[in-house]
């Protein structure tokens, strides 16, 4: 299962990185990394349960939008 919010299509992202002065002091400097979305299980408008971003939780979408497949 894809880490997707069915509700506002938000997925992972690719973040990070550091500038060349960074690079120039740090010993081991990291580069980019996948940040995950914060899926959390929550109860639909038809009483069916499902796993949504904690950003569409607070805003109460999931009480107004209809079930998403």
């Amino acid at each position: 299962m894809a880490k997707i919010c069915p509700i506002c299509e938000r997925g992972s992202l690719v973040v990070g990185g550091y500038s060349n002065r960074i690079r120039a002091t740090k010993f081991n400097p990291t580069g980019k990394v996948r940040a995950q979305v914060n899926l959390q299980w929550a109860k639909m408008t038809d009483g069916k349960r499902q796993k949504i971003c904690t950003r569409c939780m607070k805003a109460g979408k999931h009480l107004l939008h209809p079930s998403v497949k």
